[in-house]
């Protein structure tokens, strides 16, 4: 099985001994790490390699950042999101590996959040969501097996928080981000956690303040999103509340899902 974990961790040199304990307590195969809030040089490249992972950057000083984890070898084939040549902000690294579920394609994305949604961040919000609409429509013409995962900063669905009436003026939550979620999710997408869990409640993120942790006031904004090729070899989707619950954690948790070897999902077909 091959499992593939997505986790903002909100500055990886804050939360280094978090995410090295996680790494080798869960073992992620790949893990696609968001708001890393550092440049490639200063990465802690080191300590990870050392449990077994092979380390991709797309970096960027004090802000934003994402990285890739993978045990096998990797090829980085984008360090940022195509469409628009002028934007500097780090927030998408994409790379192709082999894994006992062939050889997968998976990225790791930091989308804007957006707020004040009366200002040009949430202009820049829309246009980030549809150069990745059309990003993504040309990823599913290779016909091979696509993870898209990250934070999405993309409340997708009511039942997706825990009060939508806290949320509706917050661009996270407007109908048009929303919207720009399901025309990506329409392209031929398959929300990997939702596969398994219909059900309300399910969160990913708790906000540090007003005790939102300890009421379960949270929100799932991290999302694995899977091409057509991906999903038929999903067998599992969950989110690992654990790092969450640590002293200094960051306030999102890793969610994850498993692909099954390409041999057992051509022997069940």
């Amino acid at each position: 099985m091959t499992k593939i974990a997505t986790w903002n961790v909100n500055s990886i040199k804050a939360r280094l001994g978090h995410v090295c304990d996680w790494l080798q307590e869960f073992g992620p195969d790949i893990a696609l790490l968001q708001e890393i809030k550092t440049v490639d040089d200063t990465f802690p490249r080191l300590e990870i390699e050392s449990l077994g992972y092979n380390v991709g950057v797309a970096g960027q000083k004090s802000y934003n950042g994402v990285a890739v984890l993978s045990k096998t070898p990797f090829e980085i084939e984008q360090t940022r999101l195509p469409g628009e040549d002028e934007d500097e902000q780090a927030r998408y690294l994409e790379i192709v590996t082999e894994t006992d579920a062939g050889v997968i394609r998976a990225a790791s994305i930091y989308l804007p959040n957006g707020n004040p949604p009366d200002t040009d961040k949430f202009a820049y919000k829309l246009r980030w969501m549809d150069r990745l609409i059309e990003h993504a429509r040309g990823l599913l013409a290779l016909e091979e097996p696509v993870v898209l995962g990250g934070d999405f900063n993309v409340i997708p669905q009511d039942e997706d928080c825990w009060d939508p009436t806290v949320w509706e003026d917050d661009a996270l939550f407007r109908p048009e981000s929303r919207n720009a979620f399901q025309r990506l999710c329409h392209l031929g997408y398959t929300d990997a956690f939702r596969t398994f869990h219909p059900e309300p409640g399910a969160y990913t993120f708790w906000d540090y303040q007003g005790g939102a942790w300890q009421k379960d006031h949270g929100i799932r904004i991290d999302h694995l999103l899977l091409s057509p090729q991906a999903a038929d070899l999903l067998v599992g989707s969950e989110i690992d509340r654990n790092p969450r619950a640590k002293q200094k954690a960051s306030d999102h948790t890793p969610i994850w899902c498993e692909l099954a070897p390409v041999r057992y999902a051509e022997a069940a077909a």
